[in-house]
């Protein structure tokens, strides 16, 4: 073994021990904070009876079917309160009355695509095979064949017959429009389904598993999307139901447009997949060996293919929970985790990387955190501008001393217009350090402060491949957050990476901006002021993502591509130049990202005071309609991160209504 070699290896062993070392922290500061606020209670010693009596409650409530814990009393509680809005936007109430469904029968597109949906049969109990069928024969769109393979044993013959009568009811000379196959043998999800595709003719296949249910209107939604707007792959938004009742929705799943860092981190696309034929050219449908995951690998190879991916912002397919499902329990399918790491691991490989971890979260086993390979150990040029503020300062700048295990950096200080003594004895302190620069930005005369200039005076001075923008009222918490930041930073198709900060209670400050967001409809952080522990809508919280924007309080980017955009806006003299910056990025064509295993605390504010109060919030309000105005057709178009069925006045992912 060369030196070379014996370098990298030892690389990727730093890498990973600093990746183990941050999650070990990770934990016994959540548990040490968890610990620290009981012991700071001032009622817990007096609440002692009131605790007896919940845990009573508890455990009379687990006699009671899906109630369990006072997690699942507080479901129960929150799901009564928006059934009803929940039944009238999403569920029975929003199929298409009788006028509706005749204007979408009698549409003729200009391309009268057809669809091909394949259903693998095995065991379906009969009252969920009617409802399936049932489902695909009332689609106000009718262009489309109903492709079944059968694979159940002998018990359950009932499947044929019944297939048998929906055929010689709907099937005629010129329409097949139902295609049935019984199975010599079960060849499992996978073979079957592959059997089904064999049966298919349609130009289109569509995905469909034998114990849900189907919008009246998704063929329609989708014929539509094929014909404005050439989709070759569309899905939409999808809901869990129980009890047989569409009605009674469990988990409402509002998802992203394409967005591939989420989709390597856990198969926000699944139901209901349509796509193009062709794209499976010189490929198999479903994969055996990854059978339990067999979805997110065929989501995965054919969205590489896809060129145009559209997502239906529509609740349009219900995914039945029953015993021994998926949508009631992971657990029902073990296998599925691995299976699910084994998918992205191939997709990874695909797209050349390397010495990568796939490792479940905290939110879900399929939900994963990846870990790339960091190529090389490029220096990173951390700018930190500044106004007095020492404590906040030292504060930082010890921080990233102390705790980063990632050491190829400098520290670029821009004084801006300080007054304090303190301010100029502490800057030759830290001059000494070789690692440590303090350079000044001279404002013209009569010119107020400009923190895009002076960030982008600080940059010019920056001798790193990378600059990460950092505020000076930050604090590390995770020991690896370069590294968190530069494996993504690192990539081709990546431009700015964001971390996940906190306010000093813990609560959260950032985890990614969405457009729209917030009473001034410019932009907006969402989870905003939600607990640490919190997961997140449907995990967010826990995997990377991407986003349209991240704030510039920690922001890493190439610092090419800093250049190539032209650095912070100066027209945003104070508020949303990171937001603009992040989006002269993505029309550019590069991605986003947050991630939330880089953790910062953020004294937000503490060197400039609110944006909200008199001059700030008359300089903010400018500044928020210079920028509705410069971006209106990207505002206007909404945040593609961010589902339309969500309120832009909060940032809980609250519906909208």
């Amino acid at each position: 073994m060369d030196y070379k070699e014996q370098y990298e290896q030892e690389h990727l062993r730093n890498a990973d021990l600093a990746g183990r070392v941050a999650e070990l922290e990770a934990k016994v500061d959540d548990l040490n904070f968890k610990l620290e606020r009981i012991k700071t209670n001032p009622v817990w010693k007096a609440s002692a009876p009131l605790r007896k009596c919940m845990h009573f409650t508890i455990r009379q409530a687990r006699r009671v079917k899906n109630c369990g814990s006072i997690k699942g009393i507080a479901h129960k509680v929150k799901y009564k309160k928006n059934e009803k809005i929940a039944m009238e936007q999403f569920g029975t109430k929003s199929f298409p009355n009788e006028e509706q469904r005749k204007l979408e029968s009698e549409t003729v597109f200009p391309y009268m695509a057809k669809i091909s949906i394949l259903v693998p049969l095995y065991n379906t109990p009969e009252q969920f095979l009617k409802e399936m069928i049932d489902s695909v024969v009332n689609q106000t769109y009718s262009n489309w064949e109903l492709c079944l393979a059968d694979g159940s044993d002998q018990e359950h013959s009932y499947v044929a017959t019944i297939v048998k009568e929906y055929q010689n009811r709907l099937n005629t000379k010129n329409n097949t429009c139902i295609v049935y196959e019984k199975l010599a043998k079960n060849e499992g999800i996978s073979g079957n389904t592959n059997q089904c595709l064999k049966l298919a003719t349609g130009d289109y296949i569509g995905l469909f598993d034998h114990d849900d249910i189907l919008h009246p209107s998704v063929l329609f939604e989708y014929v539509k999307a094929i014909n404005e707007k050439n989709a070759d792959y569309i899905y939409c938004d999808e809901t869990t139901f129980k009890s047989g009742n569409i009605d009674k929705m469990l988990t409402m799943h509002f998802k992203p447009d394409y967005a591939i860092d989420n989709l390597r981190a856990n198969n926000y696309i699944c139901h209901f997949s349509v796509f193009k034929k062709e794209l499976l050219e010189g490929d198999e449908l479903f994969r055996s060996q990854f059978d339990g995951s067999q979805d997110h690998d065929m989501i995965l190879r054919l969205t590489d293919k896809a060129k145009n991916i559209v997502h239906v912002p529509r609740l349009m397919y219900y995914w039945r929970c029953h015993e021994g499902s998926v949508a009631s329990n992971i657990d029902a399918k073990p296998y599925a985790i691995e299976a699910a790491k084994g998918a992205v691991a191939d997709h990874l490989r695909r797209h050349g990387y390397d010495h990568f971890k796939i490792t479940s979260t905290r939110a879900f086993e399929t939900i994963f955190k990846i870990r790339y390979e960091i190529i090389g150990t490029p220096k990173i040029s951390i700018i930190i501008p500044n106004k007095d503020h020492i404590d906040d300062l030292k504060r930082c700048i010890n921080s990233i001393l102390e705790k980063s295990t990632y050491d190829n950096y400098e520290i670029i200080v821009v004084e801006n217009n300080s007054k304090e003594n303190t301010t100029f004895e502490y800057y030759k302190q830290i001059a000494e350090n070789s690692k440590i620069t303090v350079v000044t930005y001279t404002p013209e005369e009569g010119e107020t402060f400009n923190y895009s200039k002076v960030n982008n005076y600080g940059v010019s001075f920056a001798k790193g491949e990378y600059v990460l923008l950092l505020n000076n009222d930050t604090e590390v918490i995770t020991v690896n957050w370069i590294e968190e930041l530069l494996m993504y930073a690192q990539r081709e198709d990546v431009a700015c990476v964001g971390a996940k900060l906190y306010y000093p209670n813990k609560t959260i400050q950032h985890a990614g901006v969405v457009l729209k967001l917030g009473a001034h409809r410019t932009a907006g952080h969402s989870h905003y002021m939600q607990h640490r522990e919190n997961l997140g809508y449907m995990g967010r919280l826990c995997y990377t993502q991407d986003v349209s924007a991240v704030t510039g309080a920690c922001l890493l980017v190439k610092k090419a591509i800093y250049d190539e955009v032209g650095g912070l806006g100066e027209d945003f003299a104070i508020s949303l130049n990171d937001v603009d910056f992040c989006l002269k990025a993505r029309q550019k064509g590069y991605l986003n990202v947050f991630t939330p295993f880089a953790e910062l605390f953020h004294y937000e504010s503490a060197s400039r005071g609110s944006d909200m109060t008199g001059d700030n919030a008359d300089r903010y309000n400018k500044e928020s309609e210079y920028f509705r105005n410069k971006w209106k057709e990207v505002l206007d178009a909404g945040d593609p991160y961010y589902n339309p069925n969500f309120s832009l006045d909060k940032s809980d992912f609250s519906l909208r209504i």
